[in-house]
């Protein structure tokens, strides 16, 4: 699927401390389902706290850590600092 986006990365791939907007989730249904029901849907913002095997993500308030390979398959695009 397509995406409107530009400069899109994926989570793993987002510099420490730094907040993203997911824009696409990429995998089979229920992966995507699952990662949702995480917090992780669509035009959410995400910060990733650390990491580059595992990376430990706040999103809604709460602390995630995520494999690497689930968070390859999340999209992301960079936010400016202090845009939220």
């Amino acid at each position: 699927m397509s995406t409107p986006f530009k400069d899109l990365a994926p989570l793993c791939q987002l510099p420490a401390g730094t907040t993203g907007r997911i824009c696409e989730l990429r995998g089979d249904e229920s992966f995507c389902q699952r990662i949702r029901e995480m917090g992780f849907g669509e035009a959410g913002l995400v910060t990733k706290i650390s990491g580059s095997t595992t990376s430990l993500c706040l999103i809604n308030g709460t602390r995630i850590a995520l494999n690497h390979a689930a968070a390859m398959n999340i999209l992301v695009q960079r936010l400016p600092s202090g845009a939220r």
